[in-house]
């Protein structure tokens, strides 16, 4: 049963550029103080050097890339617990971590990932650019071109992990994998797209804009990531 609360408010914190294990830990820490209610909902938008992140139920037959490839790009690779299979992170890429209580909203896990999705879709709609869903796949597309890739973890109706969005993406490190594990399908950028480089600050805060709708807020706060606690012990 859906619960909607009275007044719902999120903090937005910017990690600007984070290694893959240092937010993993963070997630997990912020996970548990969500769970227990000792904070509010949280959104973390941020980069990745170059990391490739295998799900709960990847093949890992997907990671195509031999030593060399990984050792001249220095990718790191993880296996995680999120849904799907792998993925790419990196530079020129936003990645967006909500831990957020879902009780506070509609305990509805595919409800949540279309409206994840649905936050790129309005996104790229201010840029121009028509999106789509394909049916059966997560993530959200431009005819066969994937932009944005999703893989989440719901527990206690708190969420973990989330998006990753090509903004100005490297797209030549998909080369090392079979995204997703699709094998006909291909992946894009806003940059691509557009023809241009696209400034990743405008993008961010297009997408906390959205979210907020998407997702029924009030309100959300803006938090520096060095008046955040966990930044500072990691």
């Amino acid at each position: 049963m859906a619960k909607q609360s009275t007044y719902r408010l999120f903090n937005y914190i910017d990690l600007d550029f984070i290694d893959y294990d240092k937010a993993w830990d963070l997630q997990k820490d912020v996970f548990k103080l969500r769970t227990s209610d000792e904070i509010e909902d949280i959104l973390f938008l941020l980069e990745h050097p170059h990391t490739y992140t295998l799900g709960k139920t990847a093949d890992r037959k997907n990671l195509i890339s031999n030593e060399t490839f990984l050792n001249k790009y220095n990718i790191k690779v993880f296996d995680i617990d999120r849904g799907g299979d792998i993925t790419y992170h990196g530079p020129g890429q936003i990645v967006g971590y909500p831990i957020i209580k879902l009780s506070n909203w509609k305990e509805d896990t595919h409800l949540y990932l279309r409206n994840l999705e649905q936050v790129i879709i309005d996104v790229c709609a201010d840029y121009g650019l028509q999106t789509n869903r394909i049916e059966g796949l997560t993530g959200v597309w431009i005819d066969d071109r994937k932009i944005a890739a999703i893989g989440i973890k719901v527990s206690r109706w708190v969420t973990m992990h989330g998006f990753a969005f090509n903004i100005n993406t490297d797209l030549n490190l998909f080369n090392g994998i079979i995204p997703c594990g699709i094998t006909n399908k291909k992946v894009t950028s806003l940059q691509k797209e557009l023809g241009r480089e696209v400034d990743i600050n405008e993008v961010k805060n297009k997408i906390v804009n959205k979210f907020k709708e998407a997702f029924d807020y009030d309100e959300y706060k803006v938090v520096l990531k060095d008046a955040f606690t966990f930044v500072n012990n990691n």
